[in-house]
């Protein structure tokens, strides 16, 4: 079975959360025995289509038109989409029409989580929605002390010097400013937040909050690799206090290396994570500064960690390639 794995413009896209799902989709399929296929001039039996815009429109056309049954990877939503862009009002209501597009011609949508598969079904264009997790490479994720030693070294980090850490892109729906907000009420505990975004495209709100950030905040851009693979087996926790995810591959790669996992009680999570049973969950930033306090002070409950292994572990790339493999399978039983 040949499967095309479509994402328009790739190299563009390879340090957001879509990019690491492109490359969670090529190894689950391989170790599947499904066979991806990354050109669209090709020949495949089906087509995997990650993006929504122009180019994606075209693979579309063409299944449509051979007979190839199509599936769309429901990444986002609109709800996921406000809230991070500058201008995103503006953009919205061509997003709206780009999702609307693909969805509603789409033979199967996939999306990461059950809150996903609900909330992209509500919007009436296709039925046939599943859920199926973006996934993490647990291999990947194994304790490495050289890299924790030269993230340490990057940083300025004492052997024993506590810190928190986020991840993602300086969006408000990211919790942005609420970390650093949170940071202001913690000043001798160092907060580093990873990921970075063209200046042109951040919200004039993020721009100020970081201007006006605490010296205990450090905003370390883009880092990949061992690098923040070190900073997840060293921290404090991740403290990740996301408005609105579709899944959230960080969450995931926290739970994989055993970090603690402190997030915002909101829908994506239910009912896969669970506030002390896996993770750690606040409604606002009173919450989060009680859970900090009490993991900077006291650490983290062993078995909480080990629970959320588990969590990783049936997100691991051997299970969603099965997963998959079997939802194409589904897919072209079906169409012939």
């Amino acid at each position: 079975m040949k499967t095309l794995i479509y994402f328009q413009n790739a190299d563009t896209i390879s340090h957001s959360g879509i990019g690491r799902a492109m490359k969670h989709q090529l190894i689950a399929c391989k170790q599947a025995g499904v066979e991806p296929i990354i050109d669209k001039n090709a020949e495949y039996d089906i087509a995997h289509i990650n993006t929504y815009f122009g180019k994606s429109h075209r693979v579309l056309k063409h299944c449509k038109k051979k007979g190839i049954p199509v599936i769309v990877h429901g990444h986002s939503t609109y709800e996921d989409f406000r809230n991070s862009f500058r201008l995103w009002k503006v953009m919205e209501p061509t997003f709206d029409r780009q999702l609307k597009y693909m969805y509603s011609r789409a033979d199967m949508i996939i999306a990461p989580t059950p809150y996903a598969r609900d909330l992209i079904k509500g919007y009436g264009y296709c039925q046939n929605v599943i859920a199926i997790s973006n996934g993490i490479e647990l291999n990947a994720y194994k304790r490495n002390e050289e890299a924790i030693a030269k993230f340490r070294e990057k940083f300025g980090l004492a052997k024993d010097e506590k810190f928190v850490m986020g991840v993602g892109f300086p969006f408000e729906r990211k919790g942005l400013i609420d970390f650093i907000e949170v940071a202001r009420s913690l000043p001798d505990i160092k907060f580093i937040w990873f990921g970075a975004l063209a200046r042109i495209l951040t919200s004039t709100k993020i721009l100020k909050a970081i201007k006006r950030k605490p010296s205990n905040v450090i905003m370390a851009g883009y880092c990949e690799g061992d690098l923040i693979k070190g900073a997840y087996h060293e921290a404090v926790c991740l403290f990740f206090p996301s408005y609105e995810e579709t899944e959230g591959i960080v969450v995931l790669e926290a739970l994989a290396t055993h970090c603690p996992l402190l997030i915002r009680d909101i829908g994506v999570y239910k009912p896969w994570l669970s506030d002390g049973i896996n993770c750690h969950m606040a409604k606002d930033n009173q919450g989060f500064i009680a859970n900090l306090k009490r993991l900077i002070e006291e650490g983290e409950d062993q078995k909480i960690l080990e629970q959320g292994y588990k969590v990783a572990e049936d997100r691991d790339l051997s299970k969603v390639g099965e997963e998959l493999k079997k939802a194409y399978q589904s897919l072209l039983s079906k169409n012939k």
